[in-house]
């Protein structure tokens, strides 16, 4: 998991200057910069479970597939597996694909 997920900030920081496409099975979307991978997500009515929107209860968790998600305000509370994210706090760093299990 840690391959996938960036600890740098600069990287973060190069993303918003680009459009970045999250893929979830055959749709396809655009990230906005100024929006969490939740709300891009909600924003494209792509259903995603969620609670706290804050990374402490993980009930947003999805599989990353492909790509590189940062965790600007840190690596969240709740229990995340290998190759697991939560949307609701993090941002997409490079194109990104994710399976989200209903």
């Amino acid at each position: 998991m840690k391959d996938k997920v960036s600890d740098d900030v600069s990287s973060a920081d190069a993303s918003k200057s680009s459009t970045l496409e999250i893929t979830v099975g055959d749709k396809k979307v655009c990230y906005k910069s100024e929006q969490t991978l939740l709300e891009s997500l909600e924003a494209a009515n792509i259903e995603v479970h969620y609670h706290c929107r804050d990374g402490f209860c993980g009930a947003c968790r999805v599989k990353l597939t492909s790509g590189e998600i940062l965790y600007p305000q840190g690596e969240p509370l709740a229990f995340v597996g290998e190759n697991e994210i939560l949307p609701c706090c993090c941002i997409p760093v490079t194109n990104i694909s994710l399976t989200i299990d209903e």
